[in-house]
């Protein structure tokens, strides 16, 4: 069977994320959502995402599809009901088409017979629930990697509470540590490293190639995304991959691209001083909306960056490829390709973005592609109405 990751229409409501890539691609938990998919179907999936993210990420038609909304995360329950559709039927939750049977002929799916899924999911419908949601997708992932699986041994010279629920894979570095899983699982991925000195409470995860400096305080729910660097003070964050918050400073209640940067000492309020619910910018409605948390800190989009001593407002959102500098309170919605702080942003030049992510990705032995050149160039497009100039 052909399987296909569709975007669906939570899409819009996962900007400034889902700017640079499918849905299917946003890491939650340990796993990104479509490697959870994959490892549960058995199979390798392609997209149907946007135009211009198509030639990045390609549509595959067979004579016999499955399409899967991915905004769900997916649990061997649904995995089998979905591995049963006929080319007759569209499986939904809650009036929302969780995925259907699609063959050649057929492109209208509206009269599909509808099988009705009753069973418990979590879905990615907000940029918040990415951190809201992460101990719970967390937990998922934690048992689907390490099921029937031994971990390395612990290292002796690190605390340890609840070793049952912590799991280090294979070249992993980690001595002098406090890690503590009595809240929650904590996972190390492959070649990973904790330097001395890091306190850890689960539910946590480091992906493979992860870094985290010496003296690092994470409270969980967190996931320091592959060859990403964490250090000083995290709670409740995600960070995608390749990015870095390296230095002293707090990040609580955020999310992190591919290819951020967080300079030293910046801080970031999750917290109003009269502790109100936090509205959040939707590109969707061109509007703030009330995520009905009452913690809440920075949404930023792939490859944004931040100078040193940075303060960002509770409920701030970061475009792509911004670059944000200066004294006082940057707005707590800034675009994408925006240079500049609290006095005020120009634009940020495409050729002057692409000299940045080229030396940036270069450190990584990685390369910014013609693809991903194109995809910046039309991100650059679709969100110039946001800039001031």
């Amino acid at each position: 069977m052909n399987y296909i990751l569709f975007d669906g229409p939570s899409r819009n409501d996962l900007l400034p994320f889902t700017f640079t890539r499918p849905v299917a691609d946003i890491r939650i938990g340990i796993l990104s959502i479509r490697e959870k998919w994959e490892k549960l179907l058995g199979e390798k999936t392609s997209t149907k995402t946007e135009d211009y993210l198509s030639e990045k990420w390609p549509l595959k038609l067979t004579s016999k599809n499955i399409f899967i909304n991915a905004a769900f995360l997916p649990t061997p329950e649904v995995v089998e009901k979905i591995s049963n559709l006929k080319p007759s039927e569209k499986l939904v939750t809650r009036d929302e088409v969780l995925a259907y049977f699609q063959n050649e002929e057929q492109r209208d799916i509206s009269g599909l017979d509808q099988i009705e899924f009753n069973g418990e999911l979590i879905k990615v419908a907000h940029t918040w629930d990415i951190f809201s949601k992460n101990g719970e997708a967390i937990q998922q992932d934690f048992q689907l990697l390490t099921a029937n699986r031994t971990s390395q041994p612990i290292p002796e010279s690190n605390f340890v509470k609840n070793p049952e629920q912590i799991f280090i894979e294979e070249g992993v570095e980690v001595e002098n540590c406090s890690l503590n899983a009595s809240t929650g699982p904590i996972y190390i991925g492959k070649n990973a490293m904790i330097l001395e000195g890091c306190l850890i409470r689960g539910p946590f995860a480091l992906c493979d190639n992860g870094l985290v400096k010496m003296g690092a305080k994470i409270y969980g729910p967190t996931t320091v995304g592959p060859n990403c660097k964490a250090g000083g003070e995290i709670n409740n964050s995600v960070m995608f991959e390749n990015s870095s918050k390296g230095h002293e400073g707090f990040l609580g209640n955020s999310v992190l691209g591919e290819w951020c940067n967080i300079g030293a000492d910046t801080n970031t309020s999750n917290l109003k001083n009269n502790y109100a619910s936090v509205r959040l910018w939707n590109y969707n409605t061109e509007n703030f909306a009330n995520t009905g948390l009452q913690f809440c800190g920075l949404i930023m989009g792939d490859h944004s960056k931040c100078s040193i001593n940075t303060m960002f407002n509770t409920g701030t959102v970061i475009g792509v490829s911004a670059n944000i500098f200066g004294s006082g309170f940057p707005r707590n919605f800034i675009p994408s390709f925006s240079w500049g702080g609290s006095a005020g942003t120009s634009t940020y030049k495409l050729v002057k973005v692409f000299e940045t992510a080229e030396l940036v990705m270069k450190r990584r032995n990685l390369e910014l592609t013609e693809k991903d050149k194109k995809i910046l160039e039309e991100v650059f497009e679709l969100t110039s109405k946001w800039r001031r100039s």
